[in-house]
């Protein structure tokens, strides 16, 4: 290959953080979620892959237009001064069309489910351009970034049933509040940055409370979650599944104290094994009910 083809290449992968699947792993999980209720614990595997595939497709997606909308603030903050826009190694424009030639081969992937489905996906492809742009205007851009996150779920119903029932919507509620739990977290270890350079969050609006808002929210995403698995008449190994994922917001928590950076950026990377073991519990007790 061509070595110039090949740094290029690499600065895409780069800029869209394939390297960094945290996001990736955030978003799917959620998706997860929602085709195992919406199946019924068997959905079906064609619909599950083109969510796996779109999710990828829409979080690197996500990822350059995040980074062009923060073209002009990334390069004062410690942590993504050197992401490849940033630090003017690819140009505005050519993120620009990174994030273009995604969204369409997502929509693409859509196409192949029904009708219901495909009006959805044309929400979700503006909230995904629309959030990186809400740090200007809102204190709360990270609850855009879950409905963003979160919309996978009705997605998902509407592919495998054709309709958005209440569970949906509870569960739709619930990764919104997830989203906005870990992007705080996540927000606090650049608090000191964004402060410097103007920009808001939700960990620059609950202050000295941030702790304890997180920790209400932690506990209304653990009652919707339940409130699902009622409502889907779930039983031992879900709840197993829930009470080790509490555990875990308690230990988010704890690595969150002290509100050190690094160990807030810890407490969110944390959460992909929240996701991870709900959805375990969910698996497992729909495997034990067939």
């Amino acid at each position: 290959m061509n070595p110039e083809i090949r740094n290029k290449l690499i600065l895409y992968g780069e800029l869209i953080r394939i390297n960094r699947p945290i996001g990736i792993l955030l978003l799917l999980w959620p998706a997860l979620w929602a085709l195992w209720f919406a199946g019924e614990g068997s959905p079906h595997w064609f619909v599950v892959l083109i969510f796996v595939a779109g999710t990828v497709l829409m979080r690197s997606a996500g990822c350059a237009i995040n980074d062009y909308a923060d073209r002009d603030f990334d390069g004062h903050v410690e942590r993504t001064k050197q992401r490849p826009l940033a630090a003017g190694k690819i140009t505005p424009n050519e993120a620009l069309k990174v994030f273009a030639v995604l969204s369409l081969a997502a929509f693409f992937l859509v196409l192949f489910l029904n009708a219901g489905t495909i009006l959805l996906s044309f929400a979700a492809v503006v909230t995904a351009a629309v959030y990186p742009f809400m740090k200007r205007y809102t204190n709360l851009p990270q609850l855009v970034l879950g409905i963003a996150f979160g919309w996978a779920i009705p997605m998902a119903y509407m592919a495998l049933r054709e309709e958005i029932p209440l569970a949906a919507w509870l569960l739709f509620l619930a990764t919104a509040l997830w989203a906005l739990i870990y992007d705080t977290m996540y927000a606090m270890a650049d608090r000191e940055d964004d402060l410097k350079i103007g920009l808001k969050s939700s960990a620059i609006l609950f202050g000295e409370y941030d702790r304890l808002i997180i920790g209400v929210l932690q506990g209304l995403m653990i009652i919707l979650l339940m409130w699902v698995g009622l409502i889907t008449g779930r039983d031992a190994f879900y709840v197993a599944g829930i009470s080790v994922a509490t555990a875990l917001f308690i230990y988010q928590q704890w690595l969150i104290r002290e509100r050190e950076p690094k160990a807030c950026f810890q407490a969110f990377l944390n959460n992909n094994w929240f996701g991870a073991i709900v959805f375990a519990g969910l698996f497992l007790d729909y495997l034990a009910g067939s």
